[in-house]
């Protein structure tokens, strides 16, 4: 089968407790679409009008198609930002579209223009002749010809160039260059780039960062020619009258694969791919940007970088070769189709549980994909790890073949969410502990662990003060799992990411059954008392300063969504107080949260979440570890102080 590698559950799971004491009164909550994407706004600028820095530009008043081309284009790895990739990952084409909606009808002020006062003439004349008559030796079009006569931008996709710094126009004509910014082809931008000298780009970006902004800023609303959007005419891909420049392009999304192709009509098949969907497959065989099940994604673990491998029915470079048995093989015996042992980031651990009949239905669908030709890259693990010596050893210490066993004296449903778990859903690949060799105590050990190298805590399914949801209804551990969110909880991190490509696609059947079976885990049925404070850690205290300090900035930046006395709003921000994923005696999900900032996934129960900002732009190490300090000794909160060595540790980690 190749290399599956893992992918994270993680539960924010709150007791919604609140504290005792009469704090002040708040101001009354706004359920509106600027409310749920003000995690934009605090790097855009309020309104999104650019962020302090220049290098958070404008996004007020751009066309829409513009606007929902960039966001695609950052969630799905075409321009490189990790941050952003971050933030949008979670979210799904139609709430990407509501939000270029929302930012394209704000129409406020453009900041006067930049100086031009340190440029020479001879450098504004440059930039002047580029933009008004561009290059034609070269193919290069003069800009207005697709960013419009007064450069305010064209409708669906051209931008507006002006109001914008020389420095952030340099780094983004510098990334078409380079290639760290890509669109959808034809991608005439990265043409256009390329064939400019950096003294003329240098040229262009001054003389339009020294430009009047007009009165009237709105993009025009007529489309450009497609030869205005073609600059050469091997970008051309289709007739004249339409454009087809990924860059400006709106409408260029649609000729996108879908993330998971519709199978041939076959119940064998719909029978795979639904499988498919409740081991996540997907998420780990598609690299960001890449096609999907082509293979490609890497995994950084202790022992060095892994990649997984193409699942489609390529002959050349794919599973077109494999039978069923061979892919059997790999899910049940970890080897592969030559019989070589596959690492075990491959969770064959989990999958030797998968039925044969279920292993059939997997490889009908697999080859029921459009085949696509991705070779396979190599494994960069440390010697030995990686060869067949040292996973033969792994393998005689911690790997027996085996099969579900249905458990006597348990329901139907117990045994099928136990066989969901712990075999195709690999729940253990995060939420068990791992030895010093990678390897999981055991599949039934279920209580927690400090995911490598992600360096996400996946808290533990066994204790109630963690994710034990022993103590929730049915409904609400259903709810959590198909919607992301739920009334005592919701998900973050790379939980998001399991809910999303996962566990809202299970039916009904199947969500009680994993339900009924992590509500019965061993360990996790103590109920906490109703309105009981998280119980103390054993980490230090917070000192009286860092309280002090750190209650300071919660007021400034944390308040105003999560309340004065850490109380939260229902469905859109949680709890602080008495949240038990607040007080885990590791903090990592909790700097993570608020240095990478995120939304929860969008699905059909919440198409719409909120999202958090993320602060590693505005805080320092030391403002985390005590606006954290503070909220985990807070409102009958009494977990231990986070220290700056903490954040450090993780800030180092943030995608950039």
């Amino acid at each position: 089968m190749g290399r599956l590698v893992l992918v994270a559950w993680l539960g924010l799971a709150t007791t919604g407790a609140l504290a005792q004491g009469s704090p002040r009164a708040q101001p009354p909550f706004e359920d509106t679409l600027a409310q749920r994407v003000a995690a934009c706004t605090a790097c855009h600028g309020p309104q999104g009008r650019a962020g302090p820095d220049g290098y958070y530009p404008r996004i007020a008043g751009k066309p829409e198609g513009y606007l929902y081309n960039q966001l695609l284009n950052f969630r799905d790895g075409r321009r490189q930002y990790g941050l952003m990739t971050h933030l949008l990952q979670p979210l799904d084409d139609a709430y990407l579209r509501e939000i270029a909606r929302h930012f394209a009808g704000l129409q406020v002020p453009y900041p006067a223009p930049a100086a031009a006062a340190t440029a020479s003439a001879e450098t504004l004349k440059t930039g002047e002749r580029l933009d008004r008559e561009g290059l034609p030796s070269r193919r290069v079009p003069a800009c207005a010809k697709c960013h419009g006569a007064a450069l305010t931008g064209v409708a669906p996709g051209a931008p507006g160039l002006l109001g914008l710094p020389r420095d952030y126009l340099n780094a983004q004509l510098g990334a078409w260059r380079t290639g760290q910014r890509r669109a959808h082809a034809p991608d005439c931008m990265a043409d256009v780039a390329k064939a400019l000298s950096l003294e003329e780009v240098s040229a262009v970006s001054t003389w339009l960062a020294a430009q009047p902004v007009p009165a009237s800023a709105r993009p025009g609303a007529r489309a450009p020619s497609a030869s205005a959007l073609a600059p050469a005419p091997a970008l051309r891909t289709a007739a004249d009258a339409v454009p087809r420049c990924g860059s400006a392009d709106a409408t260029a999304a649609a000729a996108v694969p879908a993330a998971l192709p519709t199978p041939k009509p076959d119940a064998l098949v719909a029978r795979g791919a639904y499988l498919a969907r409740a081991g996540n497959c997907m998420g780990c065989h598609t690299a960001l940007g890449g096609a999907p099940w082509a293979g490609g994604r890497a995994i950084e673990t202790p022992f060095g970088a892994v990649y997984s491998s193409n699942l489609t029915p390529d002959k050349a470079t794919g599973l077109g070769l494999w039978t069923a048995q061979d892919f059997w093989q790999a899910l049940h015996h970890g080897r592969s189709r030559d019989g070589r042992r596959l690492v075990p980031a491959f969770p064959y651990t989990s999958t030797t549980l998968v039925s044969r009949a279920d292993s059939d239905a997997l490889h009908a669908y697999l080859m029921s994909l459009p085949a696509v030709s991705s070779p396979n890259k190599a494994h960069a693990l440390r010697w030995p790890f990686g060869t067949q010596a040292a996973l033969a050893v792994w393998r005689t210490l911690f790997f027996t073949p085996g099969g579900f066993e249905p458990q006597p004296g348990k329901s139907e449903a117990w045994n099928r969410g136990a066989y969901l778990v712990r075999g195709l859903g690999h729940c253990a690949a995060c939420h068990a502990p791992r030895n010093a060799l990678g390897a999981t105590r055991s599949e039934l050990d279920l209580a927690g662990g400090l995911i490598p190298l992600q360096n996400w805590y996946a808290p533990s399914l066994t204790r109630a003060d963690e994710a034990g949801v022993a103590h929730w209804t049915q409904d609400e551990v259903m709810a959590l799992l198909r919607d992301g969110v739920a009334p005592r909880g919701s998900v973050a991190g790379p939980m998001a990411e399991v809910v999303l490509g996962s566990t809202r696609h299970l039916d009904a059947d199947d969500l009680a059954a994993m339900a009924t079976y992590l509500r019965d885990l061993p360990g996790a049925q103590s109920t906490p008392a109703a309105g009981a404070p998280p119980a103390a850690t054993s980490a230090a205290p917070v000192a009286a300063t860092r309280l002090a300090r750190g209650g300071k900035l919660y007021g400034e930046h944390c308040a105003s969504c999560h309340g004065d006395a850490g109380q939260g709003v229902p469905r859109a921000y949680p709890p602080l107080a008495g949240n038990r994923a607040v007080t885990l005696a590791d903090p990592a999900n909790l700097v993570q949260l608020v240095l990478q900032g995120g939304f929860a996934p969008a699905t059909a129960g919440n198409p719409r979440p909120f999202g958090m900002p993320p602060f590693v732009l505005v805080l320092s190490e030391r403002d985390v570890a005590d606006v954290l300090s503070y909220v985990r000794a807070s409102w009958g909160n009494r977990a231990g102080a986070v220290s700056e060595l903490d954040v450090s540790r993780l800030r180092a980690t943030v995608p950039r």
